[in-house]
């Protein structure tokens, strides 16, 4: 028997050993899902879904605090955000209970020409079939929460692949959904290795494949999915900020210096690159470097940090090695550019790096964030529109009309005016565009990704 060992991010120790999963007893598993789909008599009624996930919700509340540990523990996330993480978990769970009231079919009109009169059509939602789900390290609860609770609300039997090096906020997670009444086989974990998720993903048993991490890998998998699997996608962003010369300083820094730096800047909509008319410039990195530089970083679990780890040594050395990169091809270093261990990388900031270098072009899903000066706004918005990747964007400035204006020009899913790229609340739809995604993420878009229309025609009895 294989098994993983879960260490903590920040130093390295053993929290727990997970037993690894071979593909037969996957295989098992989407029998088991299969079966569970197959078996419409023994499907569960909408009501039961409402009250498994009203209780889901209770427990998951009750083990708030042990949650957040957890998260801070296995991701690295400081505890003060893994508290909102675990928080954010109850409310996704109720909204789905919720929504499933809206679950409902359509009447269709069938006197508008003379073949379809004497008939009458409607639709009712019934669930898409087995779902496989393939998650990321970065919110070891809530993006479980976003996979395993939609299949959940529509009925869908599923199995979640978390990621290995953060099952345990999923394996709670789940053992929670058991408890609270939903049958073992409608939501199974496989914490499994590469080849056998492939080999899972790709099966033609799987009707449905979620997918959150990055853009390599989910594309690679869309291209193998069995014809007839539909897929949800969600990779990352290098997310730009327009900050126009009329921008309140007083709340732009602190909401970029939150939204650059929250969880090591591992969050796919994290801010990256940031334009600020050249104007307001220096005064602009004046204010964030000093913000900047009164982070704390350190243990996750110690409620005083802000900056935790990356997620192993080897995002370091990478971190590390893109600002190099960029300092060596003119770039300025404003703030940190150095590793603090070998699990942790200083807040950094650079002002102007090459539009080639890998912080401009790519994304770097670390603590790092650039800065660029702009004297004509059409030229911010065109470097900003200037990459394959196109997910979430901001913009600052005092003027309703310039904001709009730009919220239209800018290539992207989401604009936050006066707010930080990475703002998000469970009830909004959350997409990447061209290579940062496809399909429309959220737990009510996911619930109507997860339900397929079936029609019934009735042709009046001519007696």
């Amino acid at each position: 028997m294989t098994r993983l060992t879960v260490e903590h991010p920040y130093d390295g120790s053993s929290i727990q050993e997970v037993e690894v999963v071979p593909w037969s007893e996957a295989d098992a598993m989407l029998e088991h899902a299969v079966k569970a789909h197959q078996n419409r008599e023994n499907r569960l009624p909408a009501w039961r879904r409402i009250d498994i996930l009203r209780r889901l919700a209770a427990l998951v509340e009750s083990r708030a605090d042990d949650f957040a540990l957890l998260i801070a523990r296995e991701g690295g996330k400081p505890l003060r955000d893994a508290q909102v993480e675990a928080k954010r978990a109850v409310h996704g769970v109720n909204l789905a209970a919720e929504g499933i009231a809206h679950l409902t079919g359509r009447e269709i009109p069938m006197d508008l020409t003379e073949a379809g009169s004497g008939r009458r059509a409607f639709t009712r939602l019934e669930p898409i079939g087995p779902v496989v789900a393939v998650s990321a390290f970065n919110h070891p609860l809530n993006l479980i929460v976003h996979q395993v609770v939609p299949a959940i609300a529509t009925g869908c039997p599923v199995i979640i692949k978390p990621a290995n090096t953060t099952p345990l906020s999923c394996l709670k997670f789940v053992e929670l959904v058991h408890e609270a009444g939903l049958p073992e086989d409608m939501c199974q974990v496989c914490v499994c290795d590469t080849a056998t998720a492939e080999r899972l993903v790709t099966d033609a048993r799987v009707a449905f494949f979620s997918f959150i991490g990055s853009a390599r890998v989910g594309w690679y998998l869309r291209g193998k999915l069995a014809p007839g699997t539909r897929c949800a996608l969600e990779h990352g962003g290098a997310a730009p900020v327009i900050i126009c010369d009329d921008a309140d300083l007083k709340m732009t820094v602190p909401a970029l210096v939150k939204g650059g730096y929250y969880h090591a800047g591992q969050v796919c909509v994290s801010v990256q690159r940031i334009f600020v008319d050249r104007k307001i410039k220096p005064a602009f990195l004046e204010a964030f470097a000093d913000e900047v530089g009164k982070l704390v970083t350190g243990d996750p679990t110690d409620a005083k940090t802000d900056v935790g780890p990356l997620i192993v040594p080897g995002e370091v050395d990478r971190v590390q090695s893109w600002v190099v990169e960029a300092e060596a091809g003119g770039a300025e270093l404003i703030a940190g550019g150095a590793r603090l261990s070998d699990r942790v990388f200083a807040p950094t900031i650079l002002a102007d790096p090459q539009m080639d270098a890998k912080i401009s072009t790519q994304e770097i899903f670390g603590p790092v964030t650039a800065v660029y000066g702009f004297d004509d706004l059409g030229d911010a918005v065109a470097r900003a529109n200037g990459l394959p990747l196109a997910f979430q964007s901001a913009v600052f400035t005092a003027d309703l009309d310039r904001a709009l204006a730009l919220s239209d020009q800018l290539d992207a899913s989401a604009v936050m005016i006066n707010d930080h790229t990475a703002f998000r609340v469970d009830w909004m739809p959350f997409a990447g565009r061209r290579t940062s995604g496809y399909g429309i993420g959220g737990i009510t878009q996911t619930m109507e990704d997860l339900s397929q229309e079936k029609m019934t025609v009735i042709r009046a009895n001519s007696n």
